[in-house]
């Protein structure tokens, strides 16, 4: 920490590092890093390409995940879509032939598809 306030402490002076001025540290610096700068600037440039290419790696397999999920997700949406089709059939089928057969009594209700709501009350079965 440099110190400077006037008519206190030497403003060029460093506490807590024995006799060191500002100055010396200064230099000091200046020399231990002019000879390694070139190689960390060459450590840094590599580790920077090589997370650069991973996340480009990482990139293209969000989007080749996305790009499936929604595959997916219309695939399911028209499994559903069939399936309910083919229940919605399988109910009106079964009525028809209730009521074409002249049965009083209804058929027993079917469940409700997926949570779909039901369908009213049939009568009451004979």
């Amino acid at each position: 920490m440099e110190v400077g306030s006037s008519g206190g402490p030497d403003k060029n002076r460093l506490y807590g590092l024995s006799n060191t001025t500002a100055e010396n540290l200064r230099a000091a610096r200046n020399v231990s890093t002019v000879g390694s700068s070139q190689s960390v600037l060459s450590t840094q440039s590599k580790e920077f390409v090589a997370l650069q290419q991973h996340t480009a790696q990482l990139t293209e397999k969000y989007d080749h995940l996305s790009a499936e999920h929604a595959q997916l997700k219309a695939e399911h949406a028209q499994h559903y879509a069939q399936q309910k089709a083919e229940h919605d059939q399988l109910r009106e089928f079964v009525m028809n032939m209730a009521s074409q057969s002249g049965d009083t009594c209804a058929p027993t209700s079917f469940w409700s598809y997926n949570n779909q709501p039901s369908p009213p009350p049939a009568p009451p079965l004979c």
